[in-house]
């Protein structure tokens, strides 16, 4: 099947609440604009260079979709990824939040969306902050409080496995911090992003409350690396 046939089956599937992230790392422009033409509304990358060079690719048809980082950001990289990327979903620390938050406005730009993203799998091998809901409350309140971030939501990549059902008690966990720390109504947190879900688990997180799935083999196919 096609890019366009495989996204619209998906797209259809999905309820409208649910947006989908394509995964546009190594893809060439032609099937980036037959995704934009079916009717994908955001990219995400993985490294700020490969989505400088898409960018630099697509021109100005670059402006017709919302790019999410998906990866870890670099500080050395926060300049360049602000000119790149309309939302950064992988802020994991203190630190991070206040490293971009100081670049934003030499930038050129007002408010940036982000994400905390939770290792919701203690995994030694991956990025993001301990699943703890004390600290990510804590860090959240921080978010909220800095002038140029506001706080969109919880992300988690969820352990890799071959069964799809595995991950669920991973994305449940996700979801019940995701919705204690809206409802404990803190002033500047008012979260409406849960953006958890790949190509071989997105049904699954979309029955456990995702709202953004970010996907890529299941749309574009296997990758071609010849």
């Amino acid at each position: 099947m096609s890019i366009t046939e495989n996204y619209t089956r998906i797209r259809n599937e999905l309820p409208d609440r649910v947006t989908i992230v394509l995964a546009a790392k190594t893809r060439t422009r032609e099937e980036l604009l037959e995704a934009i033409e079916a009717g994908v509304t955001d990219f995400g990358e993985n490294y700020v260079q490969e989505g400088e060079a898409i960018h630099t690719a697509l021109g100005p048809d670059a402006s017709r979709v919302r790019w999410h980082m998906i990866g870890s950001l670099q500080k050395n990289k926060i300049n360049k990824a602000l000119g790149i990327f309309d939302v950064i979903q992988t802020v994991d620390s203190r630190q991070k939040a206040v490293d971009i938050d100081k670049r934003v406005e030499a930038a050129g730009r007002d408010i940036v969306p982000v994400c905390i993203e939770i290792n919701i799998g203690s995994e030694f091998t991956k990025a993001g902050v301990e699943p703890d809901y004390e600290i990510i409350k804590n860090l959240a309140e921080e978010i909220a409080s800095m002038e140029h971030l506001r706080l969109e939501g919880l992300m988690t990549m969820g352990p890799r496995t071959g069964d799809p059902e595995d991950s669920r008690p991973y994305f449940r966990k996700t979801r019940d911090i995701f919705e204690r720390l809206n409802d404990a109504r803190t002033p500047g947190i008012e979260m409406t992003t849960l953006s958890m879900g790949m190509s071989n688990s997105f049904r699954v997180a979309v029955e456990e409350g995702s709202t953004m799935v970010r996907l890529g083999t299941i749309v574009f196919g296997e990758r071609d690396y010849g």
